[in-house]
């Protein structure tokens, strides 16, 4: 099953952490017969509304493909993770993977999907 995970850390947090918190996570998924299919750190991004008193967060987009009952584990670490304001776990049917693949690779990438 194919999903898309969420997750914006707190603000303050330095480059070197922010790429550390991004492994963590990505390395979790792996760890538990997971498939990291694409990574999109957004960076810092204002937020809605503040969320523990900070405006702002660092978002990460993290698609990957797992057995269902990684989401559990996945879900646990990031309620521990102090560093995490917010997460959300998307699962994705198959028209979303084709839509990301388009969006990342360009309107041609359906073609040559469908082709190999």
């Amino acid at each position: 099953m194919n999903y898309e995970l969420m997750v914006i850390f707190t603000p303050v947090l330095s480059e070197d952490e922010y790429k550390a918190a991004q492994k963590k996570f990505a390395d979790l998924v792996k760890e538990n017969g997971g498939n990291v299919t694409h990574e999109n750190p957004w960076g810092l991004r204002s937020l809605a509304y503040p969320i523990r008193k900070k405006t702002t967060g660092m978002y990460l987009v993290l698609e990957y493909s797992a057995p269902s009952d990684l989401n559990e584990k996945l879900k646990i670490q990031l309620n521990r993770d102090e560093n995490v304001l917010r997460h959300m776990i998307t699962a994705l049917d198959k028209h979303a993977v084709e839509y990301n693949n388009r969006k990342r690779h360009g309107v041609n990438a359906e073609s040559k999907t469908t082709e190999a």
